[in-house]
């Protein structure tokens, strides 16, 4: 049996949260106010810390 690998990255981790997040937010069906605001800072940290190499 294969062994899973993960990423040890801090930004590819915070890249997989927000692609994870950004599919499972319309299959079910979950909605506040704050989701929009806090996909967005997920997503430009995520950016950022890959370009640094983090």
């Amino acid at each position: 049996m294969a062994k899973i690998k993960v990423t040890k990255s801090v930004g590819m981790l915070l890249l997989g949260l927000w692609l994870i997040l950004t599919g499972l937010i319309p299959v079910l069906k979950l909605n506040f106010s704050g989701f929009p605001a806090i996909m967005e800072v997920l997503a430009i940290a995520a950016g950022v810390l890959i370009l640094l190499g983090l």
